[in-house]
């Protein structure tokens, strides 16, 4: 993509017009529309403005393509979906919490390949998601269409996109591993500071256990992942109403190879 196609992207993931952006930018609206139809380059001293106002950095600009973008790609190619479709447990809870009596806004953070959205849209939630992987976006969108329902789909890197708009329901389930531990306390405040009061987050993470072995595949696909301590999680909400303050040791077989992870899981909400 070139950066006026990413500008593009990202001013229509935002709900920002041309002349929107534009007026947060200093600039005119014929400026911002010369990029998106790549007949002129943003000068060099507004990129990191840009990036700012996307809330990503100046290489996401330049669409620089971070290494955890390989695994998942290669994982959601295949035409079954990897992690199937039935819905997370989670959502479940969302349900049994914030039951869709309106149409409270959803922000699925690292969607994979959709069926956790869809099946949120499906159920009457406004819903907006996220995914670093292309193949998992596009999944995503042919699976809302097949389920006749909508769900706003874009591509995104934790480690680099910031909340801009104000949402009811945060889920994110099995991503923030990729967060690195110097940025969690900025990127969960963040997110608590684009909750509406009375929302809930909804968030699972993976647990470093000394007693349980790396993954089989570890070596292939964990040197991106930094899992987090026990209770770690929790301690970002200590100002939050704590519904769920969970852990999990569970059987998993991916690789083929049965094995055990340890989860956190919390539902929090934002008095």
């Amino acid at each position: 993509m070139s950066i006026g196609s990413v500008i593009m992207s990202k001013r229509k993931s935002l709900g920002y017009t041309q002349q929107e952006l534009a007026d947060k930018l200093h600039v005119s609206f014929q400026a911002v529309s010369k990029w998106e139809n790549d007949t002129a380059c943003p000068e060099i001293d507004l990129l990191p403005k840009i990036a700012n106002v996307f809330g990503i950095s100046v290489d996401t600009l330049f669409e620089y393509k971070a290494s955890i973008q390989t695994e998942y790609e290669e994982r959601y190619r295949s035409e079954d979906y990897y992690w199937g479709l039935n819905p997370n447990s989670l959502c479940l809870e969302i349900m049994r919490l914030r039951p869709p009596v309106k149409p409270f806004r959803v922000l699925d953070m690292g969607c994979g390949e959709g069926k956790d959205a869809v099946f949120l849209a499906r159920n009457g939630y406004e819903v907006t998601a996220f995914d670093i992987a292309d193949s998992g976006i596009e999944k995503g969108k042919m699976l809302a269409e097949r389920c006749g329902t909508y769900v706003d789909f874009f591509k995104a890197d934790i480690m680099d996109y910031r909340l801009k708009e104000d949402y009811d329901i945060i889920f994110s389930s099995g991503m923030f591993h990729y967060v690195i531990p110097e940025k969690r306390q900025e990127i969960t405040e963040n997110m608590k500071a684009h909750t509406t009061a009375g929302g809930i987050h909804v968030i699972n993470v993976f647990v470093d256990k000394p007693f349980i072995p790396c993954a089989p595949d570890s070596e292939r696909y964990e040197k991106d992942k930094f899992r987090w301590h026990s209770g770690e999680l929790f301690t970002y909400y200590h100002d939050w109403l704590l519904h769920k303050t969970d852990e999990i040791i569970f059987d998993c077989n991916s690789g083929g190879i049965p094995h055990k992870h340890c989860m956190d899981i919390m539902i929090a909400e934002k008095m």
